[in-house]
């Protein structure tokens, strides 16, 4: 019941039209502290609510209501952990363990295929993900998208880096996405760009080739 009201609120205003621009679409992630604490790996997340998961959440699909695996907390806690600002009761360096590096790492390379595979339907925020995680894994850092897609173009071949450019400034100003100048040839070429260089990293690491 909890998790519905949840969702019904948050489909309502959640990247709805204001005037002729898109609002800002909401992310929203729930643990239970007895599953995340003492930390684990894969840590199981309790609910998510996404834009990109809006079609399921009107057709009702079962799975957005349980609780499963969830690599990608890794990574949230940490970022919570790091920059996060309570609403409410006590700062998160006191709700959370520190999150191993290695898991860190390891959460964004497993959630490779699944991020990949949502391109076509969440066009922005997968390649400003991808951004994000190749920089975390070579650089240690997590950084807003901002700064990462900032990095990540410095890194990227010119032929790639157009996909990236769009993206962040979308970002930045939240306009409506519109990829029609840019083919999804390229788009796609950029995402596997970036998917090989963050596997090359962590084969590196592991001591294989």
């Amino acid at each position: 019941m909890q998790k519905e009201a949840l969702a019904r609120g948050l489909l309502s205003i959640s990247g709805r039209r204001l005037g002729e621009e898109r609002g800002r679409p909401v992310e929203l992630t729930c643990v239970v502290r007895t599953e995340v604490q003492p930390w684990r790996y894969p840590p199981i997340m309790d609910f998510q609510y996404g834009d990109w998961l809006r079609s399921d959440f009107e057709s009702d699909e079962e799975s957005v209501w349980q609780p499963s695996p969830n690599a990608d907390l890794a990574v949230l806690v940490a970022m919570t952990r790091m920059s996060g600002r309570p609403v409410i009761g006590p700062p998160a360096e006191e709700l959370f363990d520190p999150i191993p590096a290695t898991d860190v790492e390891r959460s964004i390379i497993d959630s490779l295929a699944a991020l990949r595979s949502e391109l076509d339907s969440d066009t922005r925020n997968v390649i400003l993900t991808l951004a994000r995680g190749w920089m975390t894994v070579v650089t240690g850092e997590i950084r807003s998208k901002e700064a990462a897609a900032t990095w990540a173009l410095g890194q990227l071949p010119p032929q790639h880096q157009l996909p990236l450019a769009r993206a962040r400034d979308l970002y930045v100003t939240g306009g409506r996405e519109d990829w029609r100048e840019i083919t999804h040839t390229r788009i796609a070429a950029y995402a596997d760009y970036v998917v090989s260089e963050i596997k090359a990293v962590g084969r590196t690491r592991r001591g294989l080739r």
